[in-house]
């Protein structure tokens, strides 16, 4: 059992790890998910940050927690985060992916990545800066969250291959900006994420 497990297990609680994907692209939703893992399997050692994964071993990997740990899912799509700004959105996510876990299990404590707590989330958490790499539960929840948002980048590909949102998950790459310049946003972008590159009044089109 590796050292995040044992990170968990020093709670001596159960716990629901939650993490996010998707905060900083120009395009496409934020995706938050909540896990709690009933009981160690061995694929678990596996875990680690989404970020240093290779795509198939995420797909992996989400597949297996899917199938053994309890999961929820919350997402805030571009119009939600145009409406309310991207932090009270991936708050909106992470709350929508608890209230799901909430429906299937009891748990103590919820933990999530990064130095901000869920606002107007009322139950005891705590935030725990890289959580991703330090917990187990929330590192789970990182390749929940990634897999997710992945996917549904991939759908609005198919929908808007002109993006190119399968290559580059709606991110401000070099290949993204260069295609927005040239043809401005679609409705999947986030309209206020868009002025540095298109300017204002690009960006009201």
């Amino acid at each position: 059992m590796g050292s995040l497990a044992e990170f968990d297990n020093s709670y001596n609680k159960i716990i629901v790890g939650v993490d996010e994907a998707g905060r900083g692209p120009l395009a496409g939703p934020v995706v938050a998910a909540a896990v709690i893992i009933i009981q160690y399997f061995k694929e678990l050692d596996e875990i680690n940050d989404s970020k240093k994964l290779s795509e198939k071993k995420r797909e992996q990997l989400f597949e297996l927690i899917k199938e053994k740990c309890i999961v929820g899912t919350g997402i805030a799509d571009e119009k939600e985060i145009d409406e309310i700004n991207i932090l009270n959105a991936t708050f909106s996510a992470m709350r929508k992916a608890i209230n799901e876990v909430k429906e299937k299990s009891d748990f103590d404590i919820v933990l999530v990545d990064g130095n901000h707590k869920i606002r107007k989330y009322e139950g005891e958490q705590e935030a725990v800066i890289k959580g991703d790499s330090k917990s187990l539960s929330i590192a789970a929840a990182s390749i929940v969250a990634k897999v997710t948002r992945d996917k549904m980048m991939k759908e609005m590909s198919e929908e808007f291959p002109e993006y190119r949102f399968d290559k580059h998950k709606g991110y401000a790459t070099k290949l993204h900006r260069e295609i927005l310049l040239k043809k401005g946003p679609c409705k999947y972008h986030r309209k206020t994420f868009l002025s540095k590159i298109l300017g204002e009044k690009e960006n009201k089109k």
